[in-house]
């Protein structure tokens, strides 16, 4: 199991390390970062997620893993929101210790390790993370942030917040359906329910496409944690790191073998909750201005003890059937 587990790895720590050393060096500065990284999710991303979907049927993907992985997810954020109180912080901060990065290392780490199998089923679980997380921490901010103004709000006002509550919810949504990982992938999945092949010069591009996303994202990983200066609030982040990349984990793989889950989609639903935490988390907290210096220390230390803590999750899911 060391070969395999070795060899998905080496190439992901590699990329990540050029990406440290490209910008320490000086050869890429934050303003081509932004740019890199606006053709990465806007181009290269849909391009690879799209294929991928649209060469499989529904009826191909198991969706049990994926249904057990938020079980997992509502777990650990039920456990984080008790530990800090039912407030905006504490929201932003479970969103923290349960939000995966499955796009940017998630999806090479899996390509690697389990190919278009297990690709299938992260790609399944991708199609609604987004959506199902966001909107969900986008109703307890909400609803915390009327509950901390004024429990005692004149009607008038009461009503404008559930306007407000519902104008949220609703762009949310939108937002997130459109956003170039969930809306390429629902289109591949539509376009697969044809039973149509993609054709051969279509399908060529976007695999040469696509093909360019695993490794700049993985370099992009490396160049954000280069650039990031701000590493306050590192006990919490630490925290929140070891919750995300050791707890959720963990979680994950007791609810599995409660429910009996095996085979590759259960070795991804588990490597998948012991990604490190996602860039999402920390627009989420900007957005709300809410635990931002903590966000950014737990998504770096997060990356960083990932390192160590998918090498570990990956042995051990190698012995799981």
């Amino acid at each position: 199991m060391m070969g395999p587990v070795f060899q998905a790895l080496i190439p992901v720590v590699t990329l990540i390390v050029l990406g440290f050393l490209i910008v320490r060096v000086g050869w890429l500065r934050a303003e081509g970062m932004r740019d890199i990284s606006n053709v990465s999710f806007l181009v290269l991303a849909p391009a690879l997620l799209f294929r991928s979907m649209a060469n499989v049927h529904l009826t191909e993907i198991d969706f049990t893993p994926v249904a057990i992985y938020f079980c997992a997810i509502w777990v650990v954020f039920a456990i984080v929101m008790v530990m800090h109180g039912f407030n905006k912080r504490a929201a932003v901060l479970a969103l923290s210790a349960t939000f995966s990065n499955t796009l940017m290392i998630g999806v090479p780490l899996v390509s690697m390790a389990y190919g278009q199998e297990g690709l299938v089923t992260l790609f399944a679980l991708m199609s609604v993370h987004s959506l199902i997380m966001l909107i969900m921490v986008t109703s307890i901010v909400e609803f915390a942030d009327a509950r901390e103004a004024n429990a005692n709000t004149h009607s008038g006002r009461r009503h404008s917040r559930i306007a407000r509550f519902s104008m949220t919810l609703s762009k949310a949504a939108r937002a997130t359906l459109f956003h170039p990982v969930p809306l390429p992938i629902l289109i591949g999945l539509l376009y697969s329910t044809t039973g149509l092949p993609l054709p051969s010069v279509l399908d060529q591009t976007l695999q040469l496409i696509g093909s360019a996303f695993s490794p700049i994202a993985l370099m992009l990983v490396g160049a954000t944690l280069a650039i990031s200066r701000n590493l306050g609030h590192i006990k919490t982040g630490l925290l929140m790191a070891l919750t995300k990349n050791c707890i959720h984990p963990l979680v994950m793989f007791a609810l599995g073998m409660l429910v009996s889950l095996k085979g590759v989609g259960f070795k991804v639903m588990i490597l998948s909750a012991a990604l490190p935490i996602g860039a999402n988390v920390y627009l989420y907290a900007t957005r709300y201005k809410v635990a931002e210096q903590e966000v950014t220390a737990s998504i770096a230390a997060s990356t960083v003890l990932a390192l160590v803590t998918l090498t570990v999750v990956m042995l051990a899911t190698g012995q799981v059937q």
